[in-house]
């Protein structure tokens, strides 16, 4: 039983649990930077291009197309595809650099707030009784 508490102790401290939410957060934050990426940034980088981002693609085998007008036996570089996921990561990778800063810049503040003003030392204090006493 000793090992269960020990496990116990180690998943309920704060900083797994602070890693736990940060990482479902993130996971989170992906989808909405690859919505923002797919949505918006790859359809205006298509207008440069004149043509649809995702899509762009080195073909290396023509594929076979059937009936139904679905390619098979394709083998192609996605390379579109890749540049967007480098673009998601570039805005994740800053926002992410954006709040480790701002969560330093807080605790720098934090740790420069003015120390309180010590009080007498245990000899002055025991040097007052001692001439109180005297009186």
């Amino acid at each position: 039983m000793g090992m269960l508490k020990e496990f116990k102790d180690f998943a309920m401290k704060g900083n797994l649990v602070d890693i736990a939410v940060g990482f479902v957060m993130g996971a989170a934050f992906n989808k909405v930077v690859a919505s923002f990426t797919g949505g918006i940034v790859s359809p205006l980088i298509g207008l440069i291009f004149n043509a649809n981002f995702k899509d762009l693609k080195y073909v290396l085998k023509e594929g076979v197309a059937d009936a139904s007008g679905k390619v098979s036996g394709e083998v192609a570089v996605l390379y579109g595809e890749f540049i967007t996921n480098i673009i998601d990561f570039i805005i994740v990778a800053f926002v992410m650099f954006m709040i480790v800063r701002g969560v330093n810049a807080m605790k720098k503040k934090e740790e420069e707030a003015p120390a309180a003003p010590a009080g007498p030392t245990q000899e002055e204090l025991l040097a007052e009784i001692r001439d109180l006493l005297k009186k």
